[in-house]
């Protein structure tokens, strides 16, 4: 079965909300989406972090401004491109992944 959004559901302070087309649905929080990011760098922040602990995670643009979801964009019929205050705007959110991170999922967090 195909993994696809019946209603997509953007609150730029809060969060993504998606009513999945087999049922149930997720919601995802704005920092939980910047920081699983699929792109390039935030996959590598994330190696770097599971291999040390102690790594020096970059300053974000606007500093103690709190981060919100400026803007979405559908990709095809397949993904979402989502952009943050702080400038990120280079991932891509396919529906699978966004499924695979859902934060609600048992054993994520």
């Amino acid at each position: 079965m195909e993994i696809r959004p019946e209603h997509l559901d953007l609150e730029r302070e809060r969060g993504l909300t998606i009513r999945w087309s087999g049922g149930g649905s997720s919601f995802y929080p704005v920092g939980w989406l910047r920081r699983m990011s699929p792109s390039a760098e935030q996959r590598a922040l994330r190696e770097e972090m599971a291999r040390n602990p102690l790594t020096v995670l970059p300053t974000r643009p606007g500093g103690d401004a709190p981060l919100t979801a400026v803007d979405a964009e559908l990709i095809g019929n397949y993904a979402i491109r989502l952009r943050f205050s702080d400038g990120h705007d280079t991932g891509i959110y396919s529906w699978t992944y966004l499924k695979s991170i859902d934060p609600d999922a048992p054993g994520k967090s």
